[in-house]
């Protein structure tokens, strides 16, 4: 397991190149719909009609919102087919090169201020960014080591937000000189010659089904690959769920911000760029975060942390709203004069902890779905989901304004009602899967009362069936080894100790094998070694306490015979392991403990060298356990 910061992903040719398409496409795509919007508002002479529709500025607005997501609707299920039978690589460098033609088209609409064209090019950007989605992120778990998955998508999601603020900013800069049109022409076709040249660098990703054959007909395939998405394993359609709610939060928050400035701070356009700022940086950073936070895997115990400081922040940002010092005057104040009260400071950091939250939620939901979706169905299952992302801001959109133009809340109110709203939306996905909540659990428990170090993971391998082997210190062994091993792990364990209240709830959600002494509930005892042998057949992690009981005196108890009843059945390599620094914490039976004295405690969890089945005797195995915890009870 590596420790090396996901930022060294950016010196690796097998992700830069990547990386930096992805985010020049983001940057092109923000600064050329800014600039139509800004155009149509403050630059274009606009007709009365056309086609004899009215042209009211607020309706093409939201005509250039429409006509970028529409693609997504159309186009997703052929972009996913596309990324099933294609090389991935290939496929982005023609997306870039139909960037550029777009781009070039788009330069003439800008120069001659041809409104048609806009939207036109509009959809042309639209439509090269929804076939470009499904290989964005199915590509990635094939240039990315499962340890890297986390971090890589937490760089996109940097990068992505970064850039979006930076061609939102950049588009209004260029808008404010009365050149501007040669500006962004010339822009425009720059960013996508190098988003074209950048791609040239990303290596090769063979096609993962070149045999599928292409169904051009888009309705009936866009059904089909909505069936297959939401058609996953619980916890993949549950995380499309959640991912395509984040974007409804983020759109309802993002579309209300220009209307919250002036009518809420009193605020100009600096206070919008400002609140677009902060959000970006907390989305950053809590993607940055997430990969630290996560110990290099996928941690989806994360999702729940991050929906709680989405409702927290929102609620928050309410509360915070009202009252706010009107300035002398009629006229708008700028960022400073907003950071000038407290009450400023308290909403930005509000906005701030939102975006943070949101990167933690968002970021182990992407890297879920590419790590546990089959390769041959990734990049429909990632079309599935931009569909689904682009339905729920559609239908963000709409609540919008049910509540804000026919319920009569206040945006302020608005928020709230989301926060309340994500509040039921996760709480019904941690409950059809209730993996997130136990992993959940299990990482706040080794963030809180425990620093986990790891020594020696790296030996336990990414596949196949293995047993490991630990000694048994505290009630809570299981939580900590859980959250320490990439792969999920099914633990045996006494049952009394699987029956405890609410770690019974963990327990059981993770699969684990209760098991009773042969005299004590033959029955259970006979079932154990039934689901073990079957979890070992499948290629599972099976972890047992040879020792059969907790520690009384920090010491190692006589491993018990299971361990080579396990291995005859099922002879595959077993991995020695010891948890240190457990004994005399709260969960350990140490009569001398208390409670705040081990609080955030070190505890290290090691382990050993693979040792082969017909060596791996009780008595050899003791040995190695009670070798690798050393002195450190």
């Amino acid at each position: 397991m590596t420790s090396e910061s996901q930022f060294a992903l950016l010196g690796k040719k097998r992700f830069l190149p990547f990386f930096l398409t992805q985010s020049l496409g983001a940057f092109n795509d923000n600064i050329y719909k800014q600039t139509v919007i800004l155009a149509i508002l403050f630059k274009l002479t606009l007709a009365d009609s056309f086609l004899g529709i009215s042209l009211d500025k607020d309706l093409l607005v939201n005509l250039c919102a429409l006509l970028f997501i529409l693609p997504f609707f159309l186009f997703s299920a052929l972009a996913g087919q596309f990324g099933e039978k294609f090389a991935k690589d290939g496929l982005i460098r023609m997306v870039k090169l139909g960037e550029i033609g777009i781009m070039l088209l788009g330069a003439l609409a800008v120069w001659f201020e041809s409104l048609a064209l806009m939207l036109v090019v509009l959809f042309g950007m639209g439509t090269q960014s929804a076939l470009f989605g499904p290989v964005k992120y199915s590509i990635l778990p094939q240039h990315l080591k499962e340890s890297e998955l986390v971090g890589g998508n937490a760089l996109v999601e940097m990068g992505t937000f970064l850039a979006i603020l930076a061609g939102t900013i950049g588009a209004g800069i260029m808008l404010s000189s009365s050149h501007y049109a040669s500006l962004v022409a010339s822009a425009v076709v720059l960013i996508a010659l190098l988003g074209y040249c950048a791609s040239l660098g990303i290596p090769r990703a063979e096609p993962s089904l070149p045999q599928l054959q292409l169904d051009w007909n888009i309705f009936r395939q866009t059904w089909r690959i909505m069936h297959l998405g939401l058609g996953q394993r619980p916890a993949v359609s549950r995380s499309l769920i959640g991912n395509s709610w984040f974007w409804f939060i983020g759109a309802i928050y993002l579309a209300q911000i220009p209307n919250f400035a002036k009518d809420w701070l009193y605020g100009d356009e600096s206070v919008v760029t400002l609140i677009l700022t902060v959000f970006s940086v907390g989305i950053a950073s809590g993607s940055m975060l997430c990969e630290r936070l996560s110990g290099h895997k996928v941690e989806i115990g994360l999702v729940p942390f991050g929906s709680i400081g989405l409702s927290l922040f929102g609620i928050l940002i309410w509360w915070h709203s009202g009252g706010f010092p009107a300035p002398i005057g009629s006229e708008l104040q700028g960022w400073m004069a907003v950071l000038s009260h407290a009450q400023g400071w308290l909403i930005m950091a509000d906005i701030l902890g939102l975006g943070l939250f949101g990167g933690f939620y968002i970021v182990p939901l992407y890297a879920l779905i590419q790590s546990r979706t089959l390769e041959n169905e990734r990049a429909r299952v990632i079309a599935a989901n931009n569909i689904l992302n682009a339905l729920f801001m559609v239908v963000s959109a709409l609540v919008a304004i049910l509540f804000l133009s026919v319920a009569g809340l206040s945006i302020p109110e608005l928020f709230l009602a989301v926060s309340l709203m994500n509040i039921a939306v996760n709480a019904y996905i941690f409950h059809i899967v209730p993996e997130f909540s136990m992993r959940f659990l299990i990482w706040m428990l080794g963030h809180s009362m425990y620093r986990v170090e790891h020594r020696g993971l790296e030996a336990i391998p990414d596949e196949g069936p293995v047993v490991l082997v630990c000694n048994h210190v505290s009630f809570v062994d299981a939580l900590l080894i859980g959250g320490a091993i990439r792969r999920p792990v099914r633990f045996v364990m006494y049952y009394k100790i699987y029956q405890l209240p609410v770690l019974n709830f963990i327990f059981r959600t993770a699969g684990t094998v209760p098991i009773a002494a042969r005299g004590e509930d033959l029955a259970t005892y006979e079932q154990a070694f039934v689901r073990i042998r079957q979890y070992l057949e499948n290629g599972e992690v099976v972890c047992i306490f040879p020792e059969g009981k907790l520690t009384a005196d920090g010491e190692l108890n006589e491993f018990k015979n299971g361990v080579e009843l396990i291995l005859k059945d099922s002879p595959v390599p077993v991995i020695p392991m010891a948890l240190q620094g457990l004994w005399g914490s709260f969960f350990s039976r140490d009569q001398g403990k208390r409670l705040f004295r081990r609080i955030w405690s070190r505890v290290t969890l090691v382990a050993g060298e693979p040792v082969s089945p017909e060596l791996a005797t009780r008595q050899m195995l003791q040995e190695r356990v009670l070798e690798l915890r050393g002195e450190r009870r």
